[in-house]
């Protein structure tokens, strides 16, 4: 059958007629910890509560948005180094970074972790040394610079994981469990189960603390500001322990959307540097798998951009229902579909429905929520999943921000804006 106009023209004009509709900037007052003022000494605090270790000392780093990393790693170096040792840094992020060692270093270094900033050398590789197996038979792999090493040390940030639930989660035992694993131990791990994997961690985990190698893990909790309000040194033999009430801690602290039901959310933006699965399903409410659950009831989803620190890694991206060309044109392939391969989730990587641009995507999402007129639509547009301090929400939610005390609106309302290209503005 022949087509006589191109098929956009046709989607064009079906989108045009769509009304979208008005909104306000509204801004949310969430109460939370204080932020940490004094980072170096808060490490410092913290190391008192466990022995430091001498001789080389490999510190584990994640590529993960932990807020001030780089003077967090750079007060552990100094502390280390006052005792005697001899640190450096590995990456420790499984298959991040495009699953080599040069693409791990450049994250790192994008993140300030580089030799000039923190005192140290940072050191990058995917061999691995296998440590042994858990009792139901995963095996458990370690990055083959930081076995040998003396000893090791992992630095992360507690907080809910965005696929599964257990005592914990995002931390120091998920990344001696699957970080320090490279490419190799990170698979082992999730080609276990994602029904299994809140036992899995914390039995790889074990292995490595039972290797002999783990001094003691360095763990940050963030307020709703994504700014450190806790640093606690947790020693090997104790970590589980001491990680899952810093997890409870976190999930009172994380900040999240005010409203329960929304028919179509807006992320400007996704990236690996905002969350593993670009976007927070803690936020969103949409789980790469069955294992997670919690957040709003979002209708329609649409992402429209990917940050630059990502690099390209548009993993999450399958998550939404639209997405926009730009978006997909700044998709690198290969290293979205090695988080694919490796943690054995294909949905969170497949391409949903594309369009050219912000207007049409926005529209399309409207679009498809049976029976919601312009006027009733709640629709709520975000920065990212980390910036949830101001957002555009519709009139038809308006109401709903007037009877909750933590939300101001701060403009009033306009109609959604829109470049000569149809990006929003």
């Amino acid at each position: 059958m022949q087509i006589e106009r191109p098929v956009y023209e046709e989607l064009e004009e079906i989108l045009r007629g769509v009304d979208l509709p008005r909104g306000a900037l509204v801004e949310q007052r969430v109460e939370t910890p204080p932020t940490l003022t004094d980072i170096r000494e808060g490490v410092r605090e913290a190391l008192r509560s466990v022995e430091l270790p001498t001789g080389r000392v490999a510190i584990g780093v994640g590529s993960r948005g932990v807020a001030r990393i780089s003077e967090i790693v750079a007060a552990l170096v100094e502390a280390l180094k006052e005792a005697g040792a001899e640190p450096f840094v590995v990456p420790a992020m499984g298959s991040h970074g495009a699953s080599t060692a040069q693409g791990q270093a450049r994250v790192l270094a994008h993140l300030g972790v580089s030799e000039d900033r923190i005192g140290c050398p940072v050191r990058a590789t995917m061999e691995t040394v296998k440590l042994g197996e858990t009792p139901t038979g995963v095996a458990v792999y370690m990055d083959r610079n930081a076995h040998e090493g003396d000893s090791v040390v992992v630095v992360n940030r507690v907080k809910p994981h965005t696929a599964f639930r257990g005592t914990v989660e995002s931390g120091p035992t998920k990344m001696l469990a699957i970080g320090l694993g490279k490419q190799r131990g990170a698979h082992s791990i999730h080609a276990a189960g994602w029904e299994n994997i809140h036992r899995t961690i914390p039995e790889a985990a074990r292995v490595a603390v039972g290797s002999g190698k783990v001094a003691f893990g360095l763990a940050t909790v963030e307020n709703a500001h994504e700014e450190p309000c806790r640093v606690a040194a947790i020693p090997a033999a104790d970590l589980e322990a001491g990680e899952a009430p810093l997890l409870e801690e976190a999930k009172r602290n994380l900040a999240r959307l005010p409203f329960d039901d929304i028919d179509v959310l807006v992320v400007d933006e996704i990236g690996k540097n905002v969350s593993g699965d670009g976007a927070d399903p803690n936020v969103t409410g949409r789980y790469p798998t069955a294992a997670a659950s919690g957040g709003p009831r979002v209708e329609r989803m649409v992402y429209l951009g990917l940050t630059e620190e990502t690099g390209g890694n548009a993993n999450g991206l399958g998550m939404a229902d639209v997405v926009t060309e730009r978006l997909v044109a700044a998709m690198d392939r290969p290293s979205t579909y090695m988080n694919a391969l490796t943690s054995t989730a294909p949905q969170p990587v497949k391409i949903p429905m594309t369009m050219p641009t912000d207007e049409m995507a926005i529209a399309a999402a409207l679009t498809m929520c049976a029976g919601v007129t312009s006027s009733e639509a709640r629709l709520v547009r975000i920065q990212n999943t980390l910036r949830l301090g101001q957002m555009w929400a519709s009139e038809a939610l308006l109401e709903e921000v007037e009877g909750d005390g933590r939300l101001t609106v701060v403009e009033e309302p306009w109609p959604m804006r829109f470049g000569e290209d149809g990006s929003l503005l």
